[in-house]
């Protein structure tokens, strides 16, 4: 059994949830039997936040305190408070009393079990149907298709990840609703669980995401998917894409040449222009998938990176 775990909860504008959500988290940490520690990471709230945050913090020495200097973003809250957190389990949260502490238990055994990763789902979600869950429906479904990881709810910030895990997870931009495919590039999918959780009305506040993410995440999860599937091996996309656009231009500028041979004007023809664009765009994509190649050996090179991730080992020495 894991001896300590590591709450994490970034904040922005939520000065009348901290104190209820501060007092139903030690409702529950105190029942449970680990060591524990509540992180809230104050991501550059302009109201009272960071002074509530502040004064919990003097009280409670499990309770720890980052602020950013300014607003930086949900994904980057989570990045630091994941740093800071020293629990062997990490279990992240929202700060607008949407997700119930009570779950953390449910969340912990899932853990115990032998999972790497237990995501929450907002079975009975209690938000707008038209801004947030359908959205948020296409969006999962999408996801899961694309990564191979098909769990409901990717945007459930309620989750408990296994420390060793979660830390070899690099988190930047708005990646933090897709972290469950993230974290499938340092383990198996078959380690990745996801269970129901209760999910509360908003009462105090108001949503800081609506419809308009709705690109973002698309453009997120390209990025994603490429990740995934193309990290190691940038030429196999950038390649074979430059491969196929090279043959498409080719071939008709072949045929373009055998008319010119024959005597035929060819230099008013679209086509021309056509098969020459794709010709230099199928070599560009196969430089930049070289290029690309160059760079990925670079990242782990130059940092002592290893393409692979070691869960454990019997007899083997550590360097």
């Amino acid at each position: 059994m894991a001896k300590k775990i590591s709450v994490v909860i970034p904040l922005y504008n939520e000065e009348e949830s901290v104190p209820i959500l501060y007092q139903r988290l030690k409702e529950v940490l105190e029942k449970i039997p680990y060591d524990y520690e509540i992180i809230f990471v104050d991501d550059g709230s302009s109201d009272r936040t960071g002074e509530i945050l502040e004064e919990i913090a003097e009280k409670d020495r499990k309770v720890k305190l980052i602020q950013f200097a300014r607003n930086f973003g949900q994904t980057a809250a989570m990045a630091a408070g994941m740093d800071y957190a020293t629990g062997d389990i990490i279990i992240t949260m929202d700060g607008d009393l949407q997700n119930d502490p009570e779950d953390i238990p449910k969340l912990l055994e899932k853990i115990e079990e032998g999972y790497d990763l237990v995501s929450g789902w907002r079975k009975n979600r209690k938000d707008a149907a038209v801004s947030r869950k359908l959205p948020s429906k296409i969006a999962n479904w999408l996801i899961g298709k694309l990564t191979g990881v098909k769990i409901h709810d990717y945007g459930c910030t309620l989750k408990a990840y296994r420390s060793d895990v979660i830390k070899r997870v690099r988190l930047y931009g708005e990646l933090h609703r897709f972290i469950p495919a993230l974290a499938s590039t340092v383990t198996s999918v078959d380690r990745i669980v996801e269970i129901p959780v209760k999910h509360h009305p908003r009462i105090y506040g108001k949503s800081k995401y609506g419809i308009n993410r709705t690109f973002k995440v698309l453009a997120d999860l390209f990025f994603i998917w490429f990740m995934k599937k193309f990290m190691q091996k940038p030429i196999h996309f950038f390649g074979i894409l430059g491969i196929i656009l090279f043959l498409l231009g080719f071939f008709p500028f072949l045929y373009l040449i055998a008319l010119k041979l024959t005597g035929h004007s060819i230099g008013g023809r679209p086509l021309l222009i056509i098969s020459v664009l794709l010709i230099l765009s199928g070599l560009q994509m196969f430089t930049t998938g070289i290029v690309s190649e160059v760079i990925m050996r670079i990242y782990y090179e130059s940092q002592g990176k290893k393409p692979y991730v070691v869960r454990r080992t019997v007899n083997v020495e550590e360097e």
